[in-house]
C-alpha cells in the first residue's frame, strides 16, 4: 500500500474522512443558507453567477464526496478520503513550489482547537525553508475581541479564548491593516473558513481546508478563486492530523 492509499485508510479509521460527525440535515442547511447569504456561511466568496441548490449539492458530491442520494435527509453524511487525499496532493505541491521560490505566506484559522496545529507546523516549515511568513500588527479590535498571532496563525481572540469563526472581516481587516503599513500583500494564504474565502475574493493565490457542510469554498474553488479546497473534518482533535502535516510536508519536499 502506497503512501497515500495508507493516508486514505487511516482518514477514514478516525473520522476525519468516511463517516464524518456533520449531520446531513446540517449539510443541506448549509448549502441553503450559503445561497441566502447567511453572515456564518458565505464565508466572504463573491459569487460570479447565481447557482442552484441543485447546482452546490451536485459540487459537494463531486468535490467532497458527501451522499449523491437526493432522499437522504438527515443522519450520517460521508467525505470521500480519495477526495481529500487527492486535494492534498494538490495543496502540497503548490504550498512546496510557494516556499521554494520564497514567497510571503498567510496563514489563518478559523478552527484553532483542531486546525491550528497543522497551521503552525506548515508556517514553521514554511519559514525553514525560505519563505517569509507574513506577520501582522496584533490587536486589531474585531467584535469584543481582537485578532493574534500565534506561531506565525492568524486567530480571532475574544474573552481569554481563541474563537472558531466563519466570518471573513478578520481577513479583511488583517489585509487593510498590511495595506495601511506599506506592508506588500502576501503571495499565498493558507487557511480556512471565512478568512480563505475572503482572501480568494481578493484575488490572493489560496489554499484552504473545508468540512462537508462549509459548501463557500468548494464554490470558491469551482468559480476559480480558491486554488485547493481540501475536503476533511475540520474539528476532530488536533493529534489525529498529525499524519497528514507530515504527508503535506513530504510531499512538498519540506519535512
Amino acid at each position: 500500500m502506497n503512501a497515500a492509499a495508507e493516508l486514505a485508510s487511516y482518514f477514514d479509521s478516525v473520522g476525519i474522512t468516511g463517516k464524518v460527525a456533520t449531520p446531513r440535515q446540517d449539510n443541506l442547511r448549509h448549502m441553503q443558507l450559503f445561497l441566502d447569504g447567511n453572515e456564518h456561511l458565505e464565508f466572504g466568496v463573491r459569487l460570479t453567477r447565481e447557482w442552484t441548490f441543485d447546482e452546490v449539492f451536485d459540487l459537494m458530491h463531486e468535490r467532497v464526496g458527501t451522499s449523491a442520494d437526493r432522499t437522504h435527509l438527515e443522519g450520517q453524511d460521508t467525505i470521500s478520503a480519495e477526495k481529500c487525499v487527492a486535494a492534498l496532493d494538490r495543496f502540497a505541491d503548490r504550498f512546496g513550489e510557494a516556499v521554494r521560490v520564497g514567497h510571503r505566506i498567510l496563514f489563518a484559522t478559523g478552527h484553532p482547537a483542531g486546525l491550528l496545529p497543522i497551521h503552525a507546523a506548515l508556517a514553521a516549515a514554511a519559514e525553514r525553508g525560505g519563505a517569509t511568513v507574513v506577520s501582522v500588527t496584533e490587536g486589531q479590535p474585531f467584535r469584543d475581541g481582537d485578532i493574534r498571532q500565534l506561531f506565525g496563525v492568524l486567530v480571532w481572540h475574544q474573552y481569554g479564548g481563541l474563537v472558531h469563526t466563519h466570518y471573513p472581516e478578520p481577513m479583511r481587516l488583517s489585509l487593510e491593516l498590511l495595506a495601511s503599513q506599506g506592508a506588500l500583500p502576501p503571495q499565498l494564504v493558507v487557511a480556512d473558513h471565512g478568512w480563505a474565502g475572503h482572501a480568494a475574493s481578493e484575488g490572493i493565490p489560496t489554499l484552504g481546508f473545508a468540512d462537508c457542510n462549509d459548501p463557500g469554498l468548494f464554490v470558491s474553488e469551482a468559480q476559480g478563486q480558491l486554488e485547493v479546497a481540501v475536503p476533511l473534518d475540520d474539528n476532530v482533535c488536533p493529534g489525529l492530523y498529525e499524519p497528514m502535516t507530515r504527508y503535506i510536508l513530504d510531499r512538498a519536499g519540506l519535512a
